[in-house]
């Protein structure tokens, strides 16, 4: 991956609806070998999917609440059943599996208190956790679905350096 494959992700990262034109005349390419890049990223499962993103407000969804959950057990049919659980509340919109006093931090997006205790109802139904403590946003400060690629063209430069 090149800079100007790094430049063709940050264009789309920003506005996937952008025409292959304006993309390639930003990148200094004509569009088929645009378009070939692309395809190539696509292929090369770095570009996973297009998705629409949406405002949560406007779907009433004003309530944004990160989750910790501290598992009770840890062994593989409490893990099946808890994210089995866990991926079928749709309010969880983010999991992760966490190091250190944590094992789970779940981002759950809701109307109001109201609809966080409806959450919380479903989730200690689960599986048998030992402590479910929750933190509301107040302001969303920085929210991006780009992803930094100055360390993409950096991991290049640091492989052809080591060739040497």
């Amino acid at each position: 991956m090149d800079k100007i494959d790094a430049k063709i992700l940050s264009l789309l990262q920003h506005d996937a609806s952008l025409g292959l034109n304006d993309i390639a005349k930003a990148v200094n390419l004509s569009p088929t070998p645009c378009w070939r890049r692309i395809q190539k990223l696509r292929e090369d499962g770095v570009i996973q999917r297009q998705v629409v993103l949406c405002d949560p407000i406007k779907l009433n969804l004003g309530l944004t609440a990160f989750v910790t959950i501290r598992a009770s057990q840890h062994n593989d049919g409490w893990t099946s059943r808890f994210l089995k659980g866990v991926t079928a509340i749709p309010e969880i919109v983010e999991i992760y599996r966490m190091t250190g006093d944590v094992d789970y931090l779940l981002k759950v997006v809701v109307p109001d208190i109201a609809g966080y205790d409806n959450v919380y109802k479903r989730l200690i139904k689960v599986a048998e956790l030992l402590d479910v403590s929750a933190s509301f946003a107040m302001e969303v400060v920085k929210h991006t679905t780009a992803f930094p690629l100055d360390h993409v063209t950096d991991r290049s430069t640091r492989t052809t350096s080591r060739r040497l």
